[in-house]
């Protein structure tokens, strides 16, 4: 195990974290890494608005977009350590309205019902073909509730064979899963979370709905137009682009902060336990990070675990192999790193420079490798 040069890292976090507000990237971000026991960094910067009058601090929330998935793919996780769902379980054993699902292609040809199951692990995986390839048009109506998006993605068909390509649900493979947990719990899937992971992890924060306090704590959604800072679009009652927060988007719909998603990094780099409360039993643990997903369909130094990206070989630049984690679309980032005993959060909300692999994450990452020694 290497260890963290604290004064180094704090240079270097410090130092991205002003390019970053020095050119209009954010308005405001939040940093925190773990090591072996003790925070070795954390510290919030910038501000909450265009208007710069509140200063990030611990209580201010971001949204999540797809970080919300590591969360979904623990809660999966749940039900596989208690027996109630495996990872081979086909989906239509719990949503009959997938028993004849066909495959369609781009072009909107048929080309009948698939060879094999969708299986619980193809929809954790992107290897489901779930909202992947096909461009499908979302009416409010659709958003409004998760019944008629998978009913809209039932009829809209798969875009390859399950498990011989893997493509990016967005949201749709987890929203299945969602509805998996609410068909067999006959809970909605915020309460499940709230009980199993939100509340042992000490996530207050943390939900699909906030209430009105929580709105006003919201970080502005930022925007880069022209090379100066401006306010990206967002809508009312909506957490993830004009999906309603009572839709409870599973693959993208949560909001929370640096402290509880922290916590809940925390809970992943302690192999699924936490304040003496064990989440997920050590077994079924490892299956989250395990990567699933084979080379010949996904190349390369990353591949898919449940829920997470795994790092799979030195190749990668600036995370050891056996390390995992995820990126949301506004910019969020954390990763999970065993071998050095490492978790690290970043949070920004900004429509400019998001997803995987964006500059100021990237940027995150090798300040931490840089600083081991």
């Amino acid at each position: 195990m290497k260890l963290l040069d604290k004064e180094k890292l704090e240079q270097s976090i410090e130092q991205i974290a002003r390019y970053d507000l020095e050119n209009n990237n954010l308005f405001g971000s939040s940093y925190f890494v773990w090591q072996n026991g003790s925070v070795a960094f954390k510290k919030h910067f910038g501000n909450t608005g265009l208007d710069g009058v509140k200063k990030v601090n611990d209580h201010t929330i971001y949204r999540l977009a797809s970080m919300t998935k590591p969360i979904t793919a623990v809660a999966m996780l749940i039900l596989v350590d208690r027996g109630l769902i495996s990872l081979s379980d086909p989906v239509k054993k719990f949503l009959p309205e997938f028993k004849n699902i066909h495959i369609i292609t781009t072009a909107g040809i048929d080309l009948g019902q698939t060879n094999s199951d969708v299986t619980i692990k193809h929809c954790l995986t992107h290897a489901s073909g779930f909202g992947s390839e096909r461009n499908v048009v979302l009416s409010d109506s659709v958003m409004r509730t998760r019944g008629n998006t998978i009913k809209l993605f039932v009829d809209a068909g798969l875009g390859f064979e399950p498990a011989t390509k893997q493509a990016y649900s967005a949201f749709a493979a987890f929203d299945i899963l969602a509805a998996i947990v609410e068909k067999i719990t006959k809970d909605d899937y915020e309460t499940f979370l709230k009980n199993e992971i939100f509340i042992p992890c000490n996530m207050q924060d943390t939900t699909f709905l906030p209430s009105e306090e929580q709105w006003n704590r919201l970080m502005t959604m930022h925007n880069k137009v022209n090379g100066k800072n401006d306010i990206g679009i967002t809508y009312p009652d909506c957490v993830f682009e004009e999906f309603p927060c009572t839709h409870q988007l599973a693959g993208a719909g949560l909001v929370s902060t640096l402290n509880d998603y922290s916590n809940f990094a925390q809970m992943l780099l302690n192999k699924g336990e936490i304040n003496n409360h064990r989440i997920l039993s050590e077994k079924t643990f490892k299956k989250l990070s395990t990567p699933h997903v084979a080379e010949d369909i996904m190349p390369g130094c990353e591949k898919w675990g449940l829920g997470v990206r795994v790092i799979t070989d030195e190749t990668y630049k600036y995370l050891p192999t056996g390390s995992f984690g995820w990126s949301g679309a506004y910019g969020s980032h954390f990763w999970i790193d065993p071998e050095n005993d490492i978790y690290a959060v970043f949070m920004k909300n900004s429509k400019f420079d998001g997803g995987a692999g964006n500059s100021s994450a990237c940027r995150f990452e090798e300040a931490v490798f840089d600083a081991l020694i």
